[in-house]
């Protein structure tokens, strides 16, 4: 799937009366609102599609954009608007909505006239929008600043890349083959909270069904995706024909099934997959590459992760599943891991990726083909999806760095030591108390920011650590 840009509404809100009085101010504020769609299109797609000048008008443009495939609203006052013109159509549309606190003129000069000061006279207006959200208690992100300067810019960024995983996760769907492992209470949730609160509907397929993908799998695709692993990967000379053969199968097959059926994330859990006793090994490799290709992905039957993966690609570009595995105290970090799941895109670029022929007793199967690397040294973000009980849902989240370490030739799966910024211990203190579970989603870069917001508009908690 590849990456796109978010797709952003700009409501431009203004009131007819100021015709009159300024023959030509329709036109003009329209032509400053283009300029702005224009300033920030690098980093979204933002529709205009004309000036709201009244109650109409704004219901109008709103009902446009809920049934145009847009992420999110931004509110961008034109002049004053009254905010009882927006009051229905504001309080219930069912997008992420944000207001922009911006006006024409970066600053106010002796030659102003009353013309200037109703062409700059927007933030009366996001006053009274303001209060418009306060009072029905909705979260409303507010971002002031100069449009012209990178600032805005980067925070506009960051708000459109966490509406636009809000709104990826309304239509979601995960799909779980076979069932949750036994005993594993921190990513268990119920399907019909998590639809109703958050978004992601949950389903359950059979094993069977992804067998049967499998065996449908044509000769040519299969020769296809052996020969791009070829080319890009070092690829361990022990994997024989037959394993290479169903590793690409598993990835082909698993892929038509998230296709047709609407599916961006999905979760296999090693019991279910080996107990079916058609499989051969593990689609550790699947697994890899699919979240490559930006699907989610939540090993052992999680469906949280699986989600947070997704909205992890949408956030940031590039999303990682992964879990902690044991502390080190003399790093300051903690080692991340999984058994053999994890973005190869993720992986530190000066050696190539492996894939490897991995012994492995889990499921008590044969040799899973696995991808090997590192992870890349620099800034990154881990967060994880807490269930509470009931309605309630928290995200816990610690930025930080993974290490330029010495190899482990001894672990055979993907890993990194990752130092969070405010230590180990208080990482781990913070992490626990707040009930974080023991699956993450790991980004490359600082997105604490962005993930708040995303808790902002879900309106769920969140607990920096």
């Amino acid at each position: 799937m590849a990456e796109s840009k978010p797709q952003i509404g700009l409501l431009g809100i203004m009131q007819e009366l100021y015709d009159a009085m300024l023959p030509g101010i329709t036109e003009r504020q329209a032509a400053y609102a283009r300029d702005v769609a224009q300033q920030l299109s690098d980093v979204a797609t933002v529709h205009f599609p004309r000036p709201a000048r009244n109650r109409a008008d704004i219901e109008a443009i709103v009902d446009e954009f809920e049934h145009g495939g847009m992420d999110g609203i931004m509110i961008v006052m034109l002049t004053y608007g009254p905010s009882m013109n927006a009051t229905r159509a504001l309080t219930q549309t069912r997008l992420p909505v944000m207001l922009a606190n911006i006006q024409p003129e970066r600053t106010i000069t002796p030659e102003w006239d009353m013309g200037d000061m109703t062409y700059n006279q927007g933030i009366h207006g996001a006053q009274d929008q303001a209060n418009l959200f306060a009072r029905a208690g909705i979260p409303l992100p507010v971002i002031t600043g100069d449009w012209h300067a990178e600032p805005f810019k980067r925070d506009f960024e960051d708000w459109a890349r966490a509406a636009a995983a809000v709104s990826m996760w309304s239509r979601l769907k995960v799909a779980i083959f076979g069932y949750h492992m036994n005993g594993m209470g921190d990513t268990r949730v119920d399907a019909a909270d998590m639809l109703r609160e958050l978004g992601p509907q949950i389903d359950y397929l059979s094993p069977g069904d992804l067998y049967r993908a499998m065996q449908a799998v044509s000769d040519g695709d299969l020769r296809a995706l052996i020969d791009s692993e070829n080319t890009q990967f070092d690829v361990d000379p022990r994997l024989s024909a037959s394993q290479r053969e169903e590793s690409a199968r598993f990835q082909l097959g698993i892929k038509r099934i998230l296709d047709e059926g609407g599916y961006k994330a999905y979760s296999t859990h090693f019991g279910s997959i080996g107990d079916d006793g058609r499989f051969n090994f593990l689609p550790l490799a699947a697994a890899s590459s699919l979240m490559a290709e930006g699907y989610g992905f939540g090993a052992e039957g999680d469906p949280c992760s699986a989600a947070l993966v997704a909205a992890g690609h949408v956030l940031a570009g590039t999303a990682n599943f992964t879990e902690m595995y044991a502390m080190d105290f003399y790093r300051d970090s903690i080692l991340m891991s999984h058994m053999g799941e994890g973005n190869w895109k993720i992986a530190r670029t000066d050696r190539k990726v492996r894939l490897i022929d991995r012994p492995l007793g889990i499921g008590a199967l044969d040799n899973p083909p696995t991808f090997l690397f590192q992870m890349r040294p620099g800034a990154a973000t881990i967060a994880s999806l807490a269930p509470m009980g009931g309605a309630d849902f928290r995200l816990i989240v610690s930025e930080g760095e993974i290490l330029d370490t010495e190899e482990m030739p001894k672990l055979e799966m993907p890993y990194g030591h990752f130092r969070p910024d405010s230590g180990v211990r208080e990482c781990m203190n913070g992490w626990l108390r707040a009930g974080g579970t023991h699956h993450q989603v790991m980004n490359m870069g600082r997105h604490a920011e962005r993930w708040g917001l995303f808790c902002e508009l879900l309106d769920i908690e969140l607990f920096e650590v």
